[in-house]
């Protein structure tokens, strides 16, 4: 009788070794940017109502050609500058003095809560037109770019 040989089937021992290293290194490389994202992500609710109350700021100086006086909470800024943020949860606090924008980052991750991140104005004397500056004490990979 002949018998004929069968050929096993399945993986090899290195083989699995080879894609679980393989694995390993692609996880250890995509959790930190995916976490990197994510919070960049969630920075977006904070430069968005930064850039609204910017907006209104612009609005106030062309009109009066000055910044109007200090605002201190969410309040003061919807009441004087018409710009509501009481929806906006990531924010532990804002301010705005002399036309600077200052909002203090919360509820994101450790990485920037308590942080601050700042829109700083520069008024051309040529045609009044107003460029922002972003600036703060967040980490400037997670700060809008210029």
């Amino acid at each position: 009788m002949l018998r004929k040989k069968r050929g096993q089937k399945g993986f090899t021992l290195i083989e699995l070794l080879i894609v679980i290293a393989i694995i390993g290194i692609l996880a250890a490389i995509a959790i930190p940017m995916y976490r990197a994202q994510t919070i960049k992500a969630k920075l977006t609710e904070v430069t968005n109502g930064m850039s609204n109350i910017a907006s209104a700021l612009a609005a106030y100086w062309q009109e009066n050609e000055a910044w109007p006086t200090a605002m201190a909470t969410k309040g003061a800024i919807q009441t004087s500058l018409g710009v509501g943020l009481d929806q906006l949860s990531r924010m532990s606090g804002i301010g705005v003095n002399a036309g600077v924008i200052t909002a203090t980052i919360g509820g994101i991750s450790t990485e920037v809560n308590g942080s601050t991140l700042i829109m700083t104005p520069s008024v051309s004397g040529v045609d009044s037109s107003i460029q922002w500056i972003w600036s703060g004490t967040v980490n400037t990979a997670y700060r809008p770019r210029q």
